[in-house]
């Protein structure tokens, strides 16, 4: 009811994804004087995973280049810098910030709109996390963002075909070498993801691909054909 929402936001107002702030003009999802500070991908960027590019003859950035994933590609809608760290940061974690996702998903369906008509997904994956992880923090990100794209795209969300089984440490902790390592048997697939041949994987951030990449392979063991990947930020390519 209408009169809930209001008491909801009276309570608990929107806080602002940039500037943390109480959002103004009241019922955007984002501060009108920080819709630019969050820089969007564009052109050139890799025609493997999306990352943007400094140069404009490149087509791969140098990790699709000299790498082969298991997943065809994907697209981010920001790029992975310092305002997008600390936005995610407080979005993850306490004290958590969980209104930030309808922002991130509303700017991830603009990003990802011609690619899921190409796509035609069966289904939206959001990345699992352990369930250590879920019980502390209460929710994961990952599906919020899935929630927001299924809203708009209307693709069902998929959190019972995959489990993470392995309480990994945290990615952005370690190098290449190391993040493959540490993903080795982390995902289970439960065997009915034989159903969908087509997916779509849905994390907050893309750094190296190494979990899209064994979350991909697990999913194409167990009968997946094509799995495709949208993200809220990703790193800078080269």
């Amino acid at each position: 009811m209408r009169w809930k929402e209001l008491l909801l936001d009276f309570f608990f107002p929107r806080r602002c994804p940039v500037c943390d702030q109480i959002v103004t003009p009241y019922g955007e999802k984002i501060c009108k004087k920080c819709r630019t500070q969050f820089k969007r991908i564009a052109e050139p960027k890799c025609k493997r995973c999306g990352k943007p590019l400094e140069k404009e003859t490149a087509e791969y950035c140098y990790d699709c280049a000299r790498k082969t994933f298991h997943y065809e590609s994907g697209i981010a809608a920001f790029v992975y810098d310092a305002g997008m760290k600390n936005s995610i940061a407080r979005f993850k974690y306490a004290p958590f910030r969980r209104e930030y996702a309808d922002y991130y998903a509303e700017e991830m369906c603009k990003a990802s709109r011609i690619q899921m008509r190409r796509w035609k997904p069966d289904a939206l994956i959001p990345v699992p996390i352990h369930k250590a992880r879920l019980a502390f923090r209460g929710f994961n990100q990952a599906e919020l963002l899935a929630r927001g794209l299924s809203k708009e795209f209307q693709i069902p969300v998929r959190t019972d075909l995959v489990y993470r089984v392995k309480k990994t440490t945290p990615q952005k902790e370690l190098n290449d070498k190391e993040r493959k390592n540490n993903l080795k048997s982390a995902f289970h697939v439960k065997p009915n993801a034989i159903e969908c041949k087509t997916v779509v994987l849905v994390d907050d951030i893309y750094t190296t691909g190494s979990t899209m990449d064994a979350l991909a392979k697990a999913l194409k063991a167990n009968g997946v054909e094509q799995v495709y990947f949208v993200c809220l930020a990703i790193g800078r390519g080269y």
